[in-house]
């Protein structure tokens, strides 16, 4: 048993030395490529900005979903904890990562970043 361990952790190792090494030989490629196609006009900035813009309320709106997002992975856990927890502790505990919820979702409304036409 774990002689078959020890040759499926082996052969996993093997298989993803050989993809890192793989890795290693087409990006160092491209990086020489991507190098000379880069623009370069004798040392003066470039006219044009080759980057599109980007907006910033749309990044905080992500941000804020993300963290939205794993506060109700906390109440998921939460209530799968119920069984193990004593029921006052619990639901205290519950309240107050709720309260923590509503006062962040507050903060974010009193700063405005909950609007979309700044």
């Amino acid at each position: 048993m774990i002689l078959l361990l020890i040759l499926v952790f082996m052969m996993i190792f093997i298989i993803s030395m050989i993809f890192y090494l793989l890795n290693l030989i087409i990006f160092k490629k491209i990086f020489l490529i991507r190098m000379k196609s880069s623009p370069f006009e004798c040392g003066f900035e470039m006219f044009e900005s080759i980057r599109l813009p980007f907006s910033i309320h749309f990044f905080l709106i992500g941000v804020l979903f993300l963290v939205f997002d794993i506060e109700i992975i906390y109440l998921f856990t939460m209530i799968n904890s119920l069984k193990l927890m004593v029921l006052k502790i619990w639901m205290f505990i519950s309240l107050m990562i709720l309260l923590i919820l509503y006062l962040g979702l507050e903060f974010e409304k009193m700063e405005g970043s909950l609007k979309w036409f700044i």
